[in-house]
């Protein structure tokens, strides 16, 4: 098990909505035997330029330990998401493994 930070940018919409995808990865996490240990949900905020036409986007934060073929599906559907404007996926324990 790896620990990896993914963060990515929500289209504006209605709450609701946005907790619908936010939910979807939740819940695709924890079935490719993935564990959130921590979420930030940093909020609607301007983005420094437009993306897909939007100037606004509700960022999120998942500080995730799964496997990699986890974080690879998560990618994937993070890629073919509508709703999704950008997103990152980050190792975070890299720094620990060199020292």
């Amino acid at each position: 098990m790896r620990k990896y930070e993914v963060i990515f940018i929500i289209r504006s919409m209605e709450e609701e909505a946005t907790n619908a995808v936010i939910d979807k990865f939740v819940k695709l996490i924890a079935a490719q035997g993935g564990t959130i240990t921590k979420e930030e949900r940093w909020g609607k905020r301007r983005l420094a330029y437009e993306i897909k036409k939007e100037a606004e986007g509700f960022y999120v934060l998942f500080y995730v330990t799964c496997e990699p073929a986890c974080v690879a599906e998560c990618d994937r559907v993070m890629k073919i998401t509508d709703e999704i404007l950008k997103h990152m996926i980050v190792r975070s324990d890299e720094k620990e493994e060199q020292e």
